[in-house]
């Protein structure tokens, strides 16, 4: 092992999530499997906490917990839903966020990149960070998902609007403190499931209307 290889796991850890427990105990060795891919790895390591880093605990106002990442080179960048704004045409589930967005708010962004939500308090989090080119869910077995449980034990220790989609995020309700929460849960916006729930729940103006109840800003999903 290289000298400098500690090093390296911690300076990509975001210092306001490091005391998780799981980046001492679970990410060492998730990040040794992952440096013996032969595949390419998605997204670079560099972004591979971008989630994190660009929304702090205590900034969390909305989680939104997607699968993994896009396996698509040029895709995913770090955050769940998300792509980079050249990235054309969307991604098919991204596209079905905005057709229910465009039918919930009257717009939806110009284009896939999602880090303007995250500057607002949304964190895009999804509960596998890494993925092999080409192989989605290829990484499902690393141990990633430790460090949602976590997450998500930390952030609903204080009332929180939670998004999840489809059956795998659902599962994972039970890491979620009892709370004066939004609940959304709804079917997947994935081409096989969006119109078995998804399309017609309204999930932006739901979130917007709780967050204005409690004296907060409203999101402004549609300039992310």
């Amino acid at each position: 092992m290289p000298a400098d290889l500690g090093a390296t796991k911690s300076s990509q850890v975001p210092p306001a999530w490091a005391h998780l427990p799981f980046f001492s105990e679970h990410y060492p060795d998730i990040s040794d499997q992952i440096a013996k891919e032969s595949r390419q790895v998605l997204p670079p390591e560099t972004q591979r906490f971008a989630a994190l880093a660009a929304c702090a605990p205590a900034d969390v106002r909305v989680v939104i917990l997607g699968q993994d990442p896009y396996p698509t080179p040029g895709h995913a960048h770090g955050l769940a839903f998300s792509v980079e704004p050249d990235v054309t045409p969307l991604p098919r589930s991204l596209g079905n966020i905005y057709k229910e967005m465009e039918e919930d708010l009257g717009a939806h962004p110009t284009t896939g990149d999602l880090r303007g939500w995250a500057k607002q308090g949304v964190l895009l989090l999804n509960t596998v960070l890494s993925v092999p080119a080409g192989e989605a869910n290829g990484h499902k077995d690393l141990g990633w998902q430790q460090l949602s449980h976590e997450i998500l034990s930390l952030v609903s220790q204080r009332p929180t609007a939670f998004v999840l989609w489809g059956k795998q995020a659902q599962s994972l309700a039970k890491y979620i403190h009892p709370g004066d929460h939004l609940m959304i849960e709804t079917a997947h916006p994935s081409p096989l499931s969006a119109r078995r729930g998804f399309f017609g729940s309204r999930p932006f103006s739901r979130i917007n209307d709780w967050l204005t109840a409690r004296g907060t800003p409203p999101i402004n999903w549609t300039q992310a």
